[in-house]
This record gives structure tokens, C-alpha cells and sequence, in this order.
């Protein structure tokens, strides 16, 4: 059974293509079949793969506009487990073209019911906005993972969101859950930091990931080499901290029916 996560937050800078990028990788690692799919027209998860999206002419992009077949727009990575379907920046104009179409929002969710036998876990890395192409991505996901910064506004604008999830479950989505909200670029060091984690941990309960990712160079510098961190250092606190996530998702949903939900968290 395929599991589709749209990756999502309409506040930018909070981690959220780092997040698709290396949590797709460290599924892979764990040799579950993954596509990545990004639908933000800045194709920085794209990029994170080392797919050069300037020239290409077979995107995601050309799936929903033009009614490419999604299987001429795949391309393989450095990874045997993993794929990626590629975004572009013609996509920042998808909005307009598709919003006469009849029932726009399920435009994804049609595209990628083919495939799905193919992969057991599909990841969207969404655009950092609420707009229709996150709505597609939201219809299509059996879940949404939220990342979240630990910063002073940590939750500011996740009402929004959470406004929006309770929207696609009435209308396009019924059965759209929430894979976890994942606290990002945490630093030991700051009491901040850890309050923002009891704090969001308090609020979400359960749905709270146990696994905390850190503030990590390693993980900055990783995508500019076109490159997951696992790739680029393996050893490294965030690669470390995704091969945790993907461990904790892997447990969630009994694919590792012996490990617990909380190992390898960082707090």
C-alpha cells in the first residue's frame, strides 16, 4: 500500500524542501521505493537531486498543464530506491491556467494514481503558499507533515493551515490525516529552542514528532552539491536526524512494527 505525504507550510524558511529532500533520501536508504515530487515552482528539491530543471522539457509542470504522461517526466537519482518527478519555474503560472478546469483540486491526485503501485512511499514537496497547487497536493497525500521552525513565531500561520487541512477533509479529501509536525533547525544551546519544543509538543500531543531536527552545516551545504545530506555526509547530525525520521514514519505506520516511535529523537 502506497503511502503519499505532502510536505507543507505556507511560512517559507522553515525547512520544508530539506525536509522532502532528505526524508525521500532516507526512506530510499531503507530501500522503500520512493518518488519525490516537487510541485514548487522554485524546484529546489529538484535541485537538492542534481536535476538541472532550466532546460528541461518534461516537468511537473507539463503534466498538469499540457497532459504529459508523469511517466516521461521521471528521472532516477543517486539513490537505486529513488526517483524524482522534476518542478520548474513556468509552474508559478500553473495557478492561472488550471483554474478553469473542472475539478482542478483532483488534477494530481488522477495523475498519480498510475504509479503509485510502483513506490511505497510518495513525498510532495509543496509550495510555500496555500494556493491551488498545495490544495492538489493535499487532495492527492494520505497525509500532511508539517515542519515547523523553532524560532519565537513557531505557530504563527499554522492555524491557517490547520484551517485549510479541516477545508480539504470536507471537501476533496476526507481521509487527509497528519503525518506529525516536525520541529526544525533546533539548537540545544538556546532556551528558546527547547521551549518551543514543550511548547509544540504540548499542543500537538501525539502528532508531534518525536524526532527533532538540528541546526546542521553540513545540511545547508548538502543541497548546492545537488546532493541529500545523506550523500554528501552520512555521518553528519542532520542526515542522522532524517535517517531517525524516516525510522519514526517507518514505525508509525507498522512498516518496523519493532522500533519504537521516539528512537533517535534529538531531544
Amino acid at each position: 500500500m502506497t503511502k503519499v505525504i505532502a510536505v507543507a507550510n505556507q511560512k517559507g524558511g522553515v525547512g520544508k524542501t530539506t525536509t522532502s529532500v532528505n526524508l525521500a533520501a532516507s526512506l530510499a536508504a531503507a530501500e522503500q521505493r520512493t518518488l519525490l515530487v516537487d510541485i514548487d515552482p522554485q524546484a529546489n528539491a529538484s535541485h537538492g537531486f542534481g536535476v538541472d530543471t532550466s532546460d528541461l522539457k518534461k516537468t511537473i509542470y507539463e503534466v498538469l498543464v499540457n497532459g504529459l504522461d508523469v511517466n516521461d517526466t521521471i528521472v532516477p537519482t543517486q539513490m537505486e530506491f529513488l526517483q524524482v518527478v522534476p518542478s520548474h519555474i513556468n509552474l508559478v503560472g500553473a495557478e492561472i491556467e488550471l483554474v478553469e478546469l473542472h475539478q482542478r483540486e483532483h488534477l494530481l491526485r488522477k495523475i498519480l494514481a498510475p504509479i503509485l503501485p510502483r513506490y511505497d512511499f510518495v513525498i510532495i514537496d509543496c509550495p510555500p503558499s496555500l494556493g491551488l497547487l498545495t490544495l492538489n497536493a493535499l487532495t492527492a497525500a494520505d497525509s500532511v507533515l508539517i515542519p515547523v521552525q523553532c524560532e519565537f513565531y513557531a505557530l504563527e500561520g499554522l492555524g491557517q493551515l490547520l484551517n485549510t487541512i479541516a477545508i480539504v477533509r470536507r471537501s476533496t479529501n476526507p481521509d487527509l490525516d497528519i503525518e506529525g509536525v516536525l520541529l526544525t533547525m533546533y539548537d540545544s544551546r538556546l532556551r528558546l529552542s527547547n521551549q518551543v519544543v514543550e511548547e509544540v509538543r504540548r499542543h500537538f500531543e501525539d502528532k508531534a514528532c518525536r524526532t527533532v531536527i538540528a541546526r546542521n552545516v553540513r545540511l545547508s551545504e548538502a543541497p548546492s552539491h545537488g546532493k541529500p545530506a545523506l550523500l554528501y555526509d552520512a555521518a553528519s547530525i542532520g542526515a542522522q536526524n532524517y535517517l531517525a525520521l524516516a525510522t519514526e514514519i517507518l514505525a508509525r505506520n507498522g512498516i518496523l512494527p519493532g522500533v519504537a516511535a521516539n528512537e533517535g529523537t534529538s531531544v
